[in-house]
């Protein structure tokens, strides 16, 4: 068993989003559809694995991360996606994965 939190929207209780950075989103396969229990991985700008998240129910993850160049991939039983983003600063910043076969 993975000892990956596993995710909601909600952001916790005293997370102040002008001084922290998170990378939130969803896991939807080629459908649309939300892709529940996936592992979506946190890479860094060099490949290098950072952490792990199991989505929700509902496809939703959440990283806390710094700004910079990172990679969100996602890995299920119907395929993995992976997509690269940058946030350039604090705040909410919200992706799609798709994953697929």
């Amino acid at each position: 068993m993975c000892g990956a939190p596993v995710q909601s929207q909600t952001l916790p209780a005293g997370v102040n989003t002008e001084t922290e950075t998170v990378l939130t989103g969803r896991v939807l396969g080629t459908d649309g559809q939300p892709v529940g229990g996936a592992f979506v991985r946190l890479l860094d700008s060099s490949g290098e694995f950072t952490a792990e998240v199991v989505a929700s129910a509902t496809g939703d993850f959440r990283f806390f991360a710094a700004p910079g160049q990172w990679t969100l991939r996602a890995l299920s039983s119907g395929g993995n996606g992976e997509l690269a983003v940058a946030p350039e600063g604090p705040g909410v910043h919200e992706f799609e994965v798709t994953v697929g076969a």
